[in-house]
């Protein structure tokens, strides 16, 4: 009996260990696949993660872009949308122009030759004689006339009283009028801001950016600058182009603080 437990027991040690060493060649099979399944994971969070950065890096390349095309879009200030009202405004313009050309009163009246001679010949007895041309009156709100230094700062003053009346068009006569026959003064700034006003004021926003600009650029020391900066701004935002309307108004807080534009400048970035 004793004999037959033992080998029982031997029987079962050798089961137990066959299992046991099988099952460690099942562990060790396990370790290596888990290990090859880690490795396989870890290359796929690397490409992972290299593919985030390169989406990341078009992203800021794309942002970078549109920056780029956005400020060249509104430095051509031209939107197709906006050609119908810009071709219209253009037509009202010129249509003012041609309308104060033919005001009545400027336009002499022909000469009636006599009857049976050409116009220049002598009246003969019993014809009609030619009536005599009328001379023709002066324009009503022609420009008097002007010299020296005086006549220069009249000419400004009164392109400022024709721009409160609401005609822009003999308002911009005057204030070019200004600048060609004053071109030192130190008004000339003034007077090129009051011309980008006028366009302003007919809501000609994409001509008033331009005028505004020559003030910003050409006349850096003058105290219209400020405001030139401030209603460029404005000009932008009616266009819809808020990107370089805040620009201009980050530009005269940043550059002119304390002034009023400044603080109209900063009430528009933060919207109160």
């Amino acid at each position: 009996m004793v004999l037959l437990s033992a080998c029982a027991s031997q029987n079962d040690l050798n089961y137990v260990q066959g299992e046991v060493s099988q099952l460690k060649q099942e562990s060790q099979v396990i370790k290596q696949q888990s290990a090859g399944s880690y490795s396989e994971i870890t290359q796929y969070r690397e490409e992972i993660a290299g593919l985030r950065g390169s989406l990341n890096e078009l992203q800021y390349n794309y942002q970078g872009s549109m920056k780029r095309l956005d400020m060249e879009d509104s430095l051509q200030v031209s939107k197709s949308n906006e050609l119908e009202n810009r071709i219209a405004r253009i037509e009202k313009y010129l249509g003012l122009e041609l309308l104060s050309a033919k005001k009545p009163g400027i336009t002499p009246a022909p000469v009636v030759p006599p009857k049976g001679g050409p116009a220049d010949a002598p009246a003969s007895a019993g014809s009609a004689a030619p009536e005599k041309p009328i001379p023709p009156s002066p324009k009503a709100d022609a420009a008097p006339a002007f010299s020296g230094a005086d006549s220069a700062e009249s000419q400004l003053n009164e392109g400022l009283l024709l721009m409160e009346k609401k005609d822009y068009a003999g308002a911009r006569e005057r204030f070019k009028a200004f600048m060609n026959s004053a071109p030192k003064s130190p008004k000339v700034s003034d007077a090129q801001f009051y011309l980008a006003e006028t366009y302003f004021d007919e809501q000609w926003y994409e001509k008033a950016i331009l005028e505004y600009q020559v003030v910003i650029a050409k006349y850096t020391k003058s105290s219209k600058r400020p405001a030139a900066l401030y209603k460029q701004g404005l000009a932008f935002e009616k266009i819809g182009d808020k990107a370089n309307a805040n620009a201009r108004y980050k530009d005269v807080v940043n550059l002119y603080p304390g002034t009023p534009e400044a603080r109209l400048g900063k009430k528009s970035l933060t919207g109160k």
